[in-house]
């Protein structure tokens, strides 16, 4: 549980990763969809990957995504 609100599920439509950063985006339906630059090593710890459910977080400036993986 987060004590953020802000708070919306999506699935990942595209994980672009380079050698340091990902970028991810998530379709949160009605044709928005977020944007999100992670580093990589976060984006395999995480296990994402284009079509897997996540849950967007955004808090002040900054979007994290969460998996339901551990």
């Amino acid at each position: 549980m987060l004590s953020a609100r802000n708070q919306l599920q999506g699935k990942i439509t595209s994980i672009k990763t380079g050698s340091v950063m990902s970028e991810v985006i998530v379709d949160i339906g009605a044709g928005n969809e977020i944007v999100s630059l992670i580093s990589a090593s976060s984006a395999r710890r995480l296990k994402l990957k284009k079509g897997k459910e996540v849950l967007v977080v955004i808090k002040s400036t900054e979007v994290m995504i969460s998996s339901n993986d551990e």
